[in-house]
C-alpha cells in the first residue's frame, strides 16, 4: 500500500445513514479517529437532520439533500476552527442523524387506576390504555437535554418516561373534562387532542413533539361493569313475564330434542307446570266486564201514607226529600212488596239512612 494510499483511507469522503431500523431516533456516524475530508459528500435524505458537534458544542445543522462540506457551508464550525482564507485541510467532528418522522408505535396504559368524581357513580377509578406519536422538532434540543453523546439513541430509551407524563396528565385530563364517565368513550378523540397539546408544550423544552394521541379504551373496576351489565339486561329483557314464557318455550324446544334422561325429566317438570297454570286458569272467575251502557235507575218501590192518603212508588232519594220537608216521619206508615203490611218508617232498618240527616223530635217538656 502506498503512502498515497494510506492517508486515503484516514480521510472520510462521503457521509451518510441508511436506517435499517423502525426504533432509532438519533445515529452516531462512525468516524472514530478518521478525519472529514474537506469538499467531502453529506447525504442527508428525507425525514433526516444532520447536526455537526464540535468538542461538545452544536454547530451547524443541515436538512435533507446533498451537501458538499466546505467552510463556506460550514459557517459556525468554521468560525469555531478559525479557518481563515478558505484554509482547506481535514478536520475532525461529530455528525449525529437526528431521524425527524413519525414514530408512531409508541404505547402507554396505566399500571395503577386513575380516580375520577362522577356526577352519577361518585368517586370511580379508572383504566385506559392506547398509542401515541413522537416526533423530533428540535434537533439541538434533544442531543443537549437527551441524548448527550449516546451513539444511538433508541425509543425504548425515552418511552417510558413519557409513558409516565402521558399518565401524570390523563387523570388532570379526564378529570377537568366535565364528561360523565358513561359518555367518555364518546369524547376519546377530544380528550386525545387536548393531551396531545399539553404533553406538546411540556415537552417543547426537549425538543419533542407528540402529533397525535390515541386513547384505546377507558374502563371501569369490573364489579361496576358488572351491576351495568345487569341494568342493561332488565332494559333489553323488558317484559319479565313474557321472556319467561319465551324462556319456558325453548327449554319445552330443546327438552323435546333430548328425549330420555334430563331432558324428559326436565320436560314432564314443565308439563306439571304449565298444568297447574292451566288449572289455576279454569278455577279463577272470570272478571266482570265493564259496563257497556248508562247506570240503571234507581229501584221506585216505596208507598207512603202522606197526607192521610196513600202515595208512591217512591225511591229512596225521594223518601229522604219528604223527610227533609217533614212530611215523612218515623211514624209515617210505609210498605213495599215482600212486607207483610204497613209499618212505620222508623221500625224499617231499610229506611235508616233516609232519617240520617233529619233530627230526632224534641222530648217534652215540663211544665
Amino acid at each position: 500500500m502506498g503512502l498515497w494510499d494510506k492517508l486515503k483511507g484516514e480521510l472520510v469522503d462521503i457521509i451518510e445513514w441508511l436506517d435499517d431500523s423502525r426504533d432509532t431516533i438519533v445515529w452516531r456516524f462512525p468516524r472514530y479517529e478518521n478525519e472529514i475530508k474537506m469538499g467531502a459528500k453529506l447525504v442527508v435524505r428525507e425525514s433526516q437532520v444532520a447536526v455537526f458537534v464540535n468538542e461538545g458544542r452544536i454547530a451547524d445543522v443541515f436538512p435533507p439533500g446533498t451537501h458538499t462540506l466546505t467552510t463556506q457551508n460550514l459557517p459556525i464550525l468554521s468560525t469555531l476552527k478559525g479557518w481563515k482564507y478558505g484554509f482547506e485541510s481535514p478536520w475532525k467532528a461529530e455528525v449525529y442523524f437526528v431521524n425527524t418522522r413519525q414514530f408512531t408505535d409508541m404505547k402507554w396504559g396505566t399500571q395503577n387506576p386513575v380516580m375520577m368524581r362522577d356526577a352519577e357513580f361518585g368517586v370511580v377509578r379508572l383504566r385506559a390504555f392506547g398509542a401515541f406519536a413522537m416526533r423530533v422538532v428540535d434537533p439541538g434540543k434533544l442531543l443537549t437535554e437527551l441524548v448527550g453523546t449516546d451513539p444511538q439513541f433508541r425509543t425504548e430509551e425515552v418511552q417510558e418516561y413519557l409513558r409516565q407524563l402521558v399518565v401524570s396528565h390523563l387523570g388532570s385530563a379526564l378529570a377537568t373534562s366535565g364528561v360523565p364517565a358513561l359518555d367518555l368513550a364518546a369524547k376519546q378523540q377530544s380528550i386525545g387532542q387536548t393531551l396531545s397539546a399539553v404533553l406538546t408544550d411540556e415537552l417543547a423544552p426537549s425538543g419533542i413533539a407528540i402529533p397525535r394521541f390515541i386513547i384505546e379504551n377507558i374502563s371501569l373496576p369490573p364489579e361496576v361493569e358488572q351491576a351495568m351489565d345487569k341494568r342493561t339486561s332488565m332494559g333489553v329483557v323488558g317484559n319479565l313475564d313474557a321472556y319467561t314464557k319465551f324462556q319456558t318455550a325453548n327449554a319445552i324446544e330443546d327438552a323435546a330434542k333430548n328425549p330420555g334422561g334430563a331432558g324428559e325429566a326436565f320436560g314432564i317438570g314443565i308439563g306439571m307446570a304449565a298444568g297447574q297454570r292451566a288449572t289455576q286458569a279454569m278455577n279463577t272467575p272470570p272478571a266482570a266486564a265493564p259496563p257497556t251502557g248508562p247506570p240503571p235507575l234507581p229501584a221506585a218501590d216505596w208507598f207512603a201514607a202522606l197526607g192521610g192518603t196513600q202515595q208512591g212508588p217512591f225511591d229512596l232519594a225521594t223518601l229522604a226529600g219528604h223527610a227533609s220537608a217533614g212530611a215523612l216521619t218515623r211514624q209515617t206508615l210505609v210498605w213495599r212488596n215482600g212486607m207483610a203490611a204497613w209499618t212505620p218508617a222508623g221500625q224499617v232498618p231499610d229506611l235508616g239512612s233516609v232519617f240520617a240527616a233529619v233530627p230526632p223530635p224534641l222530648p217534652p217538656q215540663q211544665a
